[in-house]
Order: C-alpha cells, then sequence, then structure tokens
C-alpha cells in the first residue's frame, strides 16, 4: 500500500506533536525535521486541526500540539483523513481475473490488502511512539556493521 504524500505528512506531524502533547510545534519546525515542504505541511495541519487532533496557537510562540487521544487515534484513523482506502490492486484494474491463476492471485492479493488494513486499524498512536522509542531498526543496523566488519576481518586474515 503507497500513501500519498498529505497521508504521510499527517502521519508525521502527528506522531511528532504526540510525542509530547504539552509542547507547542510551528509546521516549519516539522518539516524541518522531516524534510517537506512547510506549505504543504500547514495544509494537511490546519486540515487536523478542524478534526480535532491537534490545536493551533497564533502569533510568537504559536505552533501545533497534540489535542487527540493517542491511546484510541489508530494509524487508519489519521490515513482515513486524507486518502480513500481501497486496496491497492484493484485502483487500476490490471490484474483481470479471468483465470484460475489471476483469480488465484486476486485471492491473495485480497488478503495481503485486508491484512494491511487491519494492521492500520489496530496500531494507535500511542503504539506507534512506543515503537519509535525502541527503535527495532537500530538493532538491524548495528547487525549488519558487525556482519560487515566481520566479514572485512576474514579477508584481512586470508
Amino acid at each position: 500500500m503507497k500513501l500519498q504524500k498529505a497521508t504521510c505528512f499527517a502521519l508525521f506531524a502527528v506522531l511528532e506533536l504526540a510525542a509530547d502533547p504539552a509542547r507547542q510545534l510551528a509546521a516549519a519546525e516539522i518539516a524541518d525535521k522531516y524534510g517537506i515542504s512547510q506549505h504543504h505541511l500547514a495544509k494537511v495541519l490546519r486540515y487536523l486541526g478542524r478534526t480535532g487532533i491537534v490545536e493551533s496557537a497564533r502569533g510568537i510562540g504559536g505552533g501545533y500540539r497534540f489535542t487527540g487521544n493517542s491511546k484510541r487515534l489508530t494509524l487508519m484513523d489519521v490515513i482515513e483523513l486524507f486518502e480513500p482506502i481501497e486496496p491497492t490492486h484493484r485502483r487500476g484494474e490490471e490484474l483481470r481475473p479471468t483465470t484460475d491463476v489471476g483469480r488465484a492471485l486476486r485471492v491473495v492479493l485480497n488478503e495481503v490488502d485486508e491484512q494491511a488494513l487491519a494492521t492500520f486499524r489496530s496500531i494507535t498512536i500511542s503504539t506507534m511512539l512506543k515503537i519509535v522509542s525502541l527503535r527495532p531498526w537500530a538493532a538491524n543496523i548495528r547487525e549488519r556493521q558487525s556482519s560487515a566488519e566481520s566479514r572485512r576481518s576474514e579477508a584481512r586474515h586470508r
């Protein structure tokens, strides 16, 4: 499943603001951190403000802060605000199930889509923040670096 830019920007902003709901951040701060368009993010934040997920304050020291419930708000709740959710393989109709193989692929792709949607529905903003704090990708990077160092060391000793 590929998400549109506005959806990704919304997820970045919601997660950034929900990490510390008492803190206000300007759109520029969030945009700079994620390397995204400040103008586009400002539109996304305004819409999130209309939905009650964030609140804005104008003037000096103004910005946005998270006002949603991070234990109840799911990734799907945010995603659905910005794009219609439909299975990826149904959008282009490039897979026409006129054969048994095509029909079998459709069954598998439907299952993959349903799993993805169920995952988005089940992961709350609070859970995402826990995943961010655990940084599971860092362990993978360390493992790869260690493995590469071992290979280099073995190569030197040959």
